[in-house]
């Protein structure tokens, strides 16, 4: 019997990075929810499925390329007496273009707008896959790190994002309908898109945010959204019976 079975320590860490995994890939999947609810309802979930999986394929890559991965956090060159590596400017560049989409989707929804497509299916089709596959590349850094930090075994980090990608992929749908059935919640989802968007920005600008603060923003405001849900459906079903 191979001895990583009956290894706690192993099943404990694939355990604990499976979770991690999920978490950090909640933003991930909220923003492939929202960029493919521009689609035509019959292209969304094909957007997603295939958003979600060259997000997996390119983590799997990056993980085999570790050194390379470590390699972008050297130094380049210097700004105002900051060093800035190629790790900060891709953070960087990837919360400028979350808060330029996260503004516009917000701009789209308030204009009521929000549901007509760019000039032509196929090229909008096209377009939402680039877009998505560029914050893969953003989001994959932050879950590589993380992967690389808490397991030692390639095949251990390897199982543990392709078990939380399939079970984002399973959920993709549910959240995906779940947002475009409520505009409230999407535009909490936005609003978080572009908090994600700051915190990439602040953080490839060298000005560290703890986690557990957005964390617990995001927590809270969904928390408040849920009540105001469970609020608006008991009035309903009050305004139905009377």
């Amino acid at each position: 019997m191979p001895s990583f079975i009956v290894d706690p320590q192993i099943w404990a860490s694939l355990a604990t990075l499976t979770a991690m995994e999920i978490v950090l890939g909640i933003d991930n999947l909220v923003f492939i929810a929202v960029v493919a609810g521009r689609l035509p309802l019959a292209r969304q979930a094909q957007a997603r499925q295939i958003g979600l999986a060259l997000a997996l394929a390119i983590r799997l890559l990056l993980l085999g390329a570790v050194v390379w991965i470590v390699g972008l956090t050297q130094p380049i060159f210097e700004f105002a007496g900051h060093a800035v590596s190629w790790r900060d400017l891709i953070l960087v560049g990837g919360g400028l273009f979350l808060l330029f989409q996260g503004t516009r989707e917000i701009h789209a929804q308030i204009e009521g707008d929000a549901s007509v497509p760019a000039t032509g299916t196929a090229q909008t089709f096209t377009g939402i896959i680039v877009q998505i596959v560029l914050l893969d590349i953003v989001f994959s850094l932050d879950s590589v790190v993380t992967a690389v930090g808490m397991a030692n075994q390639y095949w251990v980090m390897a199982s543990g994002v392709v078990i939380a990608m399939l079970l984002m992929i399973a959920g993709s749908g549910p959240v995906a309908n779940f947002i475009n059935r409520h505009p409230t919640i999407k535009m909490l989802a936005l609003s978080f898109l572009l908090l994600v968007g700051f915190t990439l920005l602040a953080e490839g600008m060298s000005f560290e945010i703890p986690k557990g603060y957005i964390y617990a923003a995001i927590g809270f405001s969904a928390l408040v959204e849920g009540l105001n849900q469970l609020m608006a459906r008991r009035k309903s079903v009050i305004g139905r019976r009377s």
